[in-house]
């Protein structure tokens, strides 16, 4: 009769070498192919929407978040982004565009095939406030269920790090999110800035789960400290998993939470060589 553990030993060394190739196979971090905001080939594209078009295609990316028709309309951009096996799957407006034109920004949006209407901006004098931010929360609970009972949208804001001003046990971010409506009003998180001001991304997703139907990917300069101005220079914007943002804990909070499109925005002037690495970057990540 065979030992016990004659027996055994290869039995738990069978079980490991599975383990070893189930963890091979295992699906990368962030299997997806990411979206592109427009606003990352702004110049590209105020020359040449076609080819910017191509070239964005041609890194592997078909989904797009535009906050510009870049002297198209609405229908032309779309034929172009069909032609190309393209979608829009949100569009962003300015604020005062969401107030005055709001049926115009939906049927844009809509031709478009976007499923999301997007701000980015609140307009303010420095710093944002608490009546502000009660102020605006209402508009938002305003124009969000608008855009959903008469357009079938969804409205998101997108953070800018000047909510994050410390207000009671919170911020101003935290009355944001408390006086919307969730049905009507959900959130783009701006991983960059949300970080900036000193909020963590992971942390945020956890906290707020699906509120947050929307993602900014990018990352922030190592040594560049914070505000609440909601501005830093432009070449600050880095590669992703190159500066100081935690890329694997904030993606893995994200898919958690439901984040549905996530949209790699670098507003540097070196994005011909750092939206390359930030895809190769993704791509590398392992659960």
């Amino acid at each position: 009769m065979k030992s016990p553990n004659r027996i055994i030993k290869p039995l738990l060394l069978l079980a490991a070498a599975i383990l070893a190739a189930g963890s091979l196979r295992a699906e990368p971090l962030f299997p997806q192919p990411p979206g592109m905001c427009s606003y990352t080939h702004r110049e590209q594209f105020k020359q040449d929407v076609p080819a910017t078009l191509d070239a964005i295609k041609a890194l592997g990316v078909t989904d797009m978040e535009f906050s510009s028709l870049f002297g198209k309309t609405a229908a032309e951009l779309r034929q172009l982004l069909d032609a190309r096996g393209m979608v829009c799957s949100s569009f962003g407006v300015n604020y005062d565009d969401l107030v005055k034109k709001t049926d115009e920004v939906a049927n844009n949006a809509k031709t478009l095939g976007a499923k999301f209407v997007r701000v980015a901006w609140i307009p303010h004098q420095p710093p944002f406030t608490l009546e502000l931010a009660k102020k605006t929360a209402a508009e938002f609970n305003r124009l969000g269920r608008q855009l959903r009972e008469q357009h079938g949208l969804t409205f998101c804001y997108h953070n800018h790090g000047y909510e994050f001003v410390k207000q009671g046990g919170g911020t101003l971010f935290d009355v944001l999110m408390a006086e919307t409506n969730p049905q009507d009003v959900s959130f783009e998180i701006d991983i960059l800035w949300a970080f900036f001001p000193g909020a963590s991304p992971a942390k945020l997703l956890e906290q707020y789960g699906s509120r947050f139907k929307l993602m900014h990917l990018k990352d922030l300069r190592k040594g560049v400290q914070g505000d609440f101005s909601g501005k830093t220079d432009k070449e600050n914007d880095v590669a992703l998993g190159s500066g100081q943002l935690d890329i694997p804990a904030i993606l893995k909070a994200a898919k958690k939470a439901g984040v549905q499109h996530y949209y790699i925005e670098d507003e540097s002037s070196s994005t011909a060589t750092q939206v390359p690495k930030t895809i190769a970057y993704l791509k590398s990540l392992k659960p």
